[in-house]
């Protein structure tokens, strides 16, 4: 790992090594899932068993390092079985709301989707199903008995919820590659997903919140309160997956030759009288361009309504120009999310736009750009 690589990690959480050659970081978050499962299942322990005293906590911090080995071994199944299909994984980072592996870029498809997907939860229903035997097969005693039951229905549980079929759980890629196997748009499926998603929410917050509380049951405030943040979480996770694939839907339309408006290109040495026989003043864009062809500025037309007709043809164009950032010109066939990451490195909010063979053939501005990639209209340049 490079040093500038490390130091982002260390940015992130704290590097715990490499598994099977996946980089695996603990957020910082977690800790505050460590100290929330302490305080909130250590009482409740020792009220349970009074004899286990202070030792009720140091099971509760067990219990939560057990889940964060629950979780690891569930993002592991995901990007080992990601990896058989060629898709690399960039890391694993392990934090407040569980985990997530994060992939480099891959060509996905619908079956290979869900099967990526549903590892994770197969991991923890094979482990659940371990500690079951355990369970049933040896007599344990103590912290022994107490943290082998709690891993085996912590497994079961988390393996459990996150099939249910909805984004961002790893159920919803069923929902979304069945969507996107029927119509041939990934995009349409995420969006299916993303909704569902939402829906299991909804649920979630109506039948574990709503109705006990309004059937006047006596509630728990801290189950309550995680109830509540989980939905908060799947929530957010679901409607920006539905903005994601809006993104990506709309990828196609980016195309630089496309969006920009009418302009031709003149030396940077010529007159105002040049640029106005361009069409400066009749809605053309005028690009400057060096001696060797490459775009350097934009005229004015504001500025040229300020030059005295007398003067005009005396004048340098580069008087009513404007600079276009270095390098900030781009072929007319750039598109998509090629071109947006191009645009991203770039100063400035104007490009010149060339054709094949250098020839300068439009002026793209970046509010075009972000208007259609956001989904909204194009505002008409005049």
């Amino acid at each position: 790992m490079s040093g500038s690589h490390e130091a982002a990690s260390r940015r992130e959480g704290i590097p715990l090594g490499r598994i099977a050659g996946v980089p695996v970081i603990l957020a910082y978050s977690w800790f505050i899932v460590a100290a929330f499962t302490v305080i909130v299942y250590g009482p409740t322990l020792q009220n349970r068993q009074p004899q286990l005293g202070i030792a009720a906590y140091l099971i509760a911090l067990a219990y939560a390092v057990l889940l964060l080995l629950s979780v690891l071994v569930h993002e592991l199944a995901h990007a080992l079985t990601a990896r058989a299909f060629g898709w690399p994984s960039q890391k694993i980072v392990l934090n407040l709301w569980g985990g997530h592996t994060q992939f480099e870029a891959f060509t996905a498809s619908p079956g290979r989707s869900v099967l990526v997907a549903l590892a994770g939860p197969a991991a923890n229903f094979v482990l659940a199903g371990a500690a079951w035997f355990v369970v049933t097969g040896v007599h344990l005693i103590g912290a022994a008995d107490i943290l082998v039951n709690i891993f085996m229905w912590a497994n079961f549980l988390i393996a459990v919820f996150n099939v249910l079929p909805g984004l961002p759980l790893d159920g919803g890629r069923i929902v979304e590659s069945a969507v996107w196997k029927a119509t041939g748009s990934q995009e349409k499926g995420t969006i299916a997903a993303g909704w569902t998603g939402r829906a299991i929410v909804v649920g979630i917050v109506l039948f574990a919140v709503v109705l006990p509380w309004a059937q006047g049951q006596e509630t728990d405030l801290a189950f309550t309160m995680v109830t509540l943040l989980v939905a908060v979480f799947l929530w957010q996770g679901a409607s920006a997956s539905i903005r994601h694939a809006g993104f990506r839907s709309r990828l196609p339309e980016v195309v630089a030759g496309r969006l920009a408006r009418p302009a031709v290109g003149i030396a940077n040495y010529a007159t105002v009288d040049e640029a106005v026989r361009s069409g400066a003043e009749s809605g053309v864009a005028v690009v400057l361009c060096s001696p060797d062809g490459k775009p350097q500025g934009v005229v004015d037309p504001t500025a040229i309504a300020r030059v005295p007709d007398a003067a005009r043809g005396t004048t340098p164009v580069t008087a009513v120009g404007y600079a276009l950032a270095p390098g900030a010109y781009v072929p007319d066939t750039a598109a998509g999310q090629e071109l947006i990451q191009y645009l991203a490195q770039l100063q400035g909010t104007e490009y010149a736009v060339v054709d094949s063979t250098g020839r300068v053939v439009g002026l793209l501005n970046q509010r075009d750009v972000v208007a259609v990639i956001s989904g909204r209209p194009v505002r008409p340049t005049r």
